[in-house]
């Protein structure tokens, strides 16, 4: 995930810029940090602007976009990372698309904190009043005076960027003036739209259902055995019962048919003995 955060002094891009980097693992480069480690690690680019700015002069973009270069191929990088601090005019921004084209890499997403100057203006005045009341140092950067010259720079270099990304429609704009947390969630919602992260959420939810699942599984599998060895025993108990009745129902039939044959047999051989008492009667005579 590579991001831009653009706007104003006092819009909160430093605060969410680290909120995104704790969220999400990926690193915050500012050019002025990325200068000076070059500069102390000896890096040629490094030593060609450690030349520039020991004369007084600014660094040129070429420069800082070789600077950039390095860093975002050391392995920390590979996951993604913030620009704090750059691209700040348009040649800046097309070196950049020039740079990770060429490395084959995009820019995820490009998002402005768009904020009310006046409301800012008003935000450090009250501030710098509180502080001088309580008796605390009031920083020479912290005043309305330079907030002002620091608006004017922005919105005659930066501001341009605005309609750069747009026609490229990699700008997304969000309102700056919410409070940190909702800033915070309009950001996520908005990576989340453009496909520059995953949604944890989702995936956690998977990941739960998946042991579930098993887990779901593993004991229908271990119910079956058991459901089958009970239908079994259900099934015997059924046959021995349709056994006993089966036999109860033959002896029945069999007493019957042998008490008939008895009742039969006795019926024939009374008869018998009576006819032959009959026909000795008759001898007799």
């Amino acid at each position: 995930m590579r991001i831009i955060l653009l706007g104003p002094p006092g819009s909160g891009k430093g605060t969410q810029a680290q909120l995104l980097v704790q969220r999400y693992g990926i690193v915050q480069l500012s050019t002025g940090e990325m200068l000076r480690a070059a500069v102390a690690a000896g890096t040629p680019v490094g030593l060609k602007a450690k030349e520039i700015m020991a004369g007084g002069g600014l660094v040129p973009d070429d420069v800082v976009v070789g600077i950039i270069s390095d860093r975002i191929d050391q392995p920390d990088a590979k996951q993604g990372f913030i620009l704090d601090g750059f691209p700040r005019t348009v040649p800046q921004a097309e070196a950049l698309d020039n740079l990770l084209r060429h490395k084959h890499l995009k820019l995820d997403a490009v998002i402005e904190l768009r904020v009310n100057e006046s409301a800012l203006l008003s935000r450090v005045e009250t501030r710098v009043a509180q502080m001088r009341e309580r008796g605390e140092e009031v920083r020479l950067d912290d005043t309305p005076e330079v907030l002002t010259k620091r608006l004017a720079s922005y919105r005659s270099q930066t501001e341009p960027l605005i309609h750069y990304y747009s026609e490229r429609r990699k700008l997304s704009t969000i309102d700056g003036m919410m409070a940190i947390d909702e800033v915070t969630r309009a950001v996520h919602r908005q990576l989340l739209a453009l496909g520059a992260v995953e949604p944890k959420t989702h995936v956690r939810s998977a990941a739960k259902a998946a042991p579930a699942k098993t887990g779901a599984k593993k004991a229908k599998a271990a119910k079956t055995p058991a459901k089958s060895a009970k239908k079994t025993a259900k099934s015997a108990k059924k046959a021995v019962k349709g056994a006993k009745k089966a036999a109860k129902k033959a002896t029945k039939k069999t007493t019957k048919k042998v008490v008939k044959k008895t009742a039969k047999g006795a019926v024939k051989k009374g008869a018998k003995k009576a006819a032959k008492k009959v026909t000795k009667k008759r001898a007799k005579r």
